[in-house]
């Protein structure tokens, strides 16, 4: 088969593993160049994975000298943007890591860039990709429970991590909420419109930074997400996925993250009773070729076949990034933020 994507994998750390097991699948896919400032990383990835590709220490050489057109961005965060700008004015594609940047900033400057440079570039959001979650979303977009009005999530964990998340000034809104957030929006298939948010460090918390919070946000179709989360909660914990209800017009749609979800809905001989009956509606699972990391690796490179943008392309991730950036606003100034306050583009080439 005719080869038509030459990969080059920025970044060769634990993660990378991901990709790369999915590049190899495919057989109009080729691993050109692995770049890494630590070259021992790179050469323990290709000896891992059989690879012949090229060691580099840096991105805009390996490109030039292996023909390159797609990057794939397992950097750490703040190095997001410097990749996607070397890889887009270099004419490539890139698929990134979450988060799509490390400022909103940077989310804005990328997203013109790839306007500017006519490339695609999307992001990681694994937790899209899960047959559950897909299910519930299919809940509500069957209309089970009616218009929403109202979503919640709860995420409740004590993972130890050590290392720099302990340190961090905000570790689960900057590390972890993304993707509890950009799941809200998969779910109700609306965008944040304004956020009032409440971080704090509990009592406990081992974390130096705030490791719990409270968020409101409106919604574009005129519900309210509330996400409540900590992650120094011992005891009682949730899934990684959250704990999810969605309260609709005939009834509510519920999620513990770990089975399937189901929604109550009025039952039909319940006219006129002071307090209704209700009937269980169990979700039917979706059907994908792939899941979590593969599943979104799958559709963005689905997306360039189909010459359309993916799903998680940086112009739609910036809306659940300004989730993220706005709660942080808000804690920090103790007002409601409005969301298109941070979706401005620059207006400017990045430099």
């Amino acid at each position: 088969m005719t080869i038509y994507y030459r990969v080059v994998v920025a970044g060769c750390g634990a993660m990378a593993g991901e990709w790369i097991s999915y590049a190899r699948k495919r057989a109009d896919t080729e691993i050109v160049a692995l770049v890494d400032l630590r070259t021992e990383a790179a050469r323990a990835a290709a000896d891992k994975y059989g690879l012949t590709a090229g060691i580099y220490t840096s991105l805009q050489q390996a490109i030039a000298e292996t023909g390159a057109n797609l990057v794939f961005d397992v950097t750490v965060p703040e190095s997001h943007f410097t990749v996607a700008q070397t890889a887009l004015e270099a004419g490539c594609h890139v698929f990134s890591e979450k988060p799509l940047a490390a400022s909103m900033e940077q989310c804005n400057r990328i997203v013109d860039l790839a306007e500017r440079c006519g490339r695609s570039h999307a992001v990681m959001q694994n937790r899209r990709y899960d047959t559950r979650i897909r299910a519930l979303r299919s809940l509500i977009e069957d209309g089970a429970v009616g218009r929403p009005g109202y979503l919640a999530a709860s995420f409740f964990l004590a993972p130890h991590f050590g290392g720099f998340r302990d340190a961090m000034q905000s570790p689960l809104l900057l590390d972890m909420a993304i993707h509890t957030f950009d799941q809200a929006r998969l779910i109700s298939g609306a965008d944040p419109v304004t956020v009032y948010c409440q971080e704090f460090n509990p009592a406990g918390s081992w974390y130096a930074g705030n490791a719990a919070a409270v968020c409101i946000f409106e919604m574009s179709d005129g519900s309210v997400f509330c996400y409540q989360g900590s992650w120094c909660a011992e005891g009682a914990p949730t899934s990684w996925e959250a704990s999810w209800r969605i309260q609709g017009e005939k009834g509510a749609a519920l999620w513990d993250g770990q089975g399937m979800p189901y929604a109550e809905v009025i039952s039909g001989s319940s006219s006129g009773q002071f307090i209704h009956d209700y009937e269980r509606i169990e979700a039917e699972a979706a059907e994908m070729k792939e899941v979590f990391h593969h599943g979104c690796l799958d559709e963005m490179f689905r997306s360039l076949d189909e010459r359309r943008p993916a799903e998680t392309d940086c112009r739609d991730n910036r809306y659940s990034m300004a989730m993220v950036f706005g709660a942080l606003e808000s804690a920090r100034s103790g007002r409601k933020v409005e969301i298109a306050e941070l979706l401005q583009s620059t207006g400017v080439p990045a430099e």
